[in-house]
């Protein structure tokens, strides 16, 4: 099983030698306890390029700490102050816990089927496989909804990262040469060629000083933002403690897309150097999920007790347009964007690279990285082009996707595998992830209802201009 297979810096999976696609049909045989504790997977991990705990951490902070902070503000409009504070913890504790869920039952199916490491859809796959029997057939459907899954909704992330970097460089262009007036969409396709050439790093090692980079700038614009949050704040009793219930769905759609990074988990955990790191206290996913539930809530507080309902739908709209200091604020977060978009690209190759890995000779492999990474960037600038709001398209597919992956996914996988080997006193694992579950529906159901009802009006009353102020809730 531990074949060697030559690899080369053009792979763009996490270098696993021995972690093709997972295959539905493997041989689930029973073993004793003495061997499947015997095998380490952390033992035949032979990483080409590790990445350390650090390393590790950046890549999380990266992955959740992207464009949807800037809405929580607008978020919060929506749930008010008081259900605000409380909805962005809860939030995010049910986050943290589905992805410790995800890569523990990562982690242990890799001792059951003898593998060093597994994706987020192979783990999927085998959590099924290794359960019970019932069970099983179903494993190669459930890999295949979540490869999909994963595909379109990061790759839709993309076209919002698009959109973001060019309306923020049109907003502050056009202060500083009012005479251009570019269209939004010329901005987009300004962004091609620098992210296409970005694109083509393809280990995270190597994406490591650029997610270093990005974080040191999204310090640099908190700071600056949190200056002008708090500069005369307004006090609290101006502000609406517990909005409407029917303004829920929006605060928690927002939130969940926001801070959901489920999708770049499994390829870090993968990566590691020191894998047994990852979970624990501390360890690379507390550290991390501590750092940005904390900034979310007091991003989302502040910011709407400064603005209010006068808030849009990116934080950084309304600093005032002819400061400079404000404007450069923008430039920034466009940049820090920008060094986002590899590592969400990262996750869309990897599905790619292992779905057509077996059908792909070695001496094409550098020809096929260039041009499907190419291509998907020219997709996505080309989407953005063509329709620069896609706030509402992206929260239908944040309620949708992102509810099903970050919360529903890991708890059905959890029950499924935790089955017949034990659901804890008084069966809490059951009854937790219902509760999960109920949570992933109430939020894509109302989510996707929201999110048409906003499209179905969009299309009656015709286009909404770039800088109205429900624009661009990333």
């Amino acid at each position: 099983m531990d074949k060697k297979i030559e690899e080369n810096n053009f792979n763009s999976t996490a270098n696993l030698k021995d972690n093709p696609g997972f295959k539905s049909s493997l041989s689930i045989a029973t073993t004793d306890g003495h061997n499947e504790k015997a095998y380490n997977p952390f033992e035949h991990r032979d990483l080409q390029h590790p990445n350390s705990t650090i390393g590790s951490v950046l890549h999380l902070l990266k992955a959740c700490l992207g464009s949807g902070i800037l809405a929580i503000p607008a978020a919060f409009k929506n749930s008010g102050i008081v259900a605000g504070t409380i909805g962005t913890f809860l939030a995010g504790l049910i986050c943290t816990h589905t992805v410790a869920v995800l890569v523990k039952i990562s982690q242990e199916v890799c001792v059951d089927a003898k593998r060093p490491s597994m994706s987020f859809s192979e783990t999927c796959a085998a959590a099924f496989a290794y359960g019970p029997k019932k069970m099983r057939p179903w494993s190669s459907f459930i890999k295949l909804l979540v490869d999909f899954s994963l595909l379109l909704t990061y790759i839709s992330v993309l076209c919002v990262y698009v959109v973001f970097i060019g309306s923020s460089f049109k907003e502050v262009i056009d202060v500083l040469l009012p005479e251009s007036q570019l269209s939004i969409q010329t901005y987009c396709v300004l962004t091609l060629v620098p992210l296409v050439l970005l694109c083509q790093i393809r280990n995270l090692k190597y994406l490591v000083p650029v997610s270093a980079l990005a974080n040191a700038l999204i310090v640099i614009v908190f700071g600056i933002t949190m200056y002008y949050i708090f500069s005369d704040l307004p006090p609290i009793s101006e502000r609406e403690m517990v909005a409407k219930v029917s303004q829920w769905p929006l605060f928690v759609s927002t939130v969940i897309f926001a801070m959901e990074g489920i999708g770049v988990v499994m390829p870090v955990e993968n990566e590691m150097k020191k894998p047994q790191q990852f979970l624990g206290c501390p360890g690379v996913l507390t550290v991390s999920m501590v750092i940005v539930i904390v900034l979310y809530a007091i991003f989302g507080f502040f910011g709407y007790l400064q603005y209010g309902d006068a808030v849009k739908g990116s934080i950084t709209l309304n600093l005032p347009e002819h400061d400079k200091i404000a404007q450069a604020t923008k430039l920034l977060m466009a940049i820090v964007i920008y060094c986002s978009f590899p590592l969400q690209l990262y996750v869309s190759m990897e599905i790619i690279t292992r779905l057509t890995k077996s059908h792909l000779s070695t001496k094409f492999e550098n020809a096929f990285q260039i041009t499907i990474r190419t291509v998907i960037v020219i997709l996505a600038v080309g989407v953005a082009a063509a329709f620069p709001n896609l706030e509402l398209v992206i929260s239908f597919v944040g309620a949708v996707f992102f509810s099903t992956l970050g919360l529903l996914f890991p708890a059905i996988i959890e029950i499924v595998y935790r089955w017949d080997r034990g659901t804890g006193r008084f069966n809490y694992i059951i009854y937790k992830n219902i509760l999960i579950a109920t949570v992933a529906i109430v939020a894509l159901v109302s989510g996707a209802y929201v999110s048409v009802v906003g499209l179905i009006d969009q299309f009656i009353i015709g286009h909404v201009p770039v800088h109205n102020d429900t624009e661009t809730k990333l």
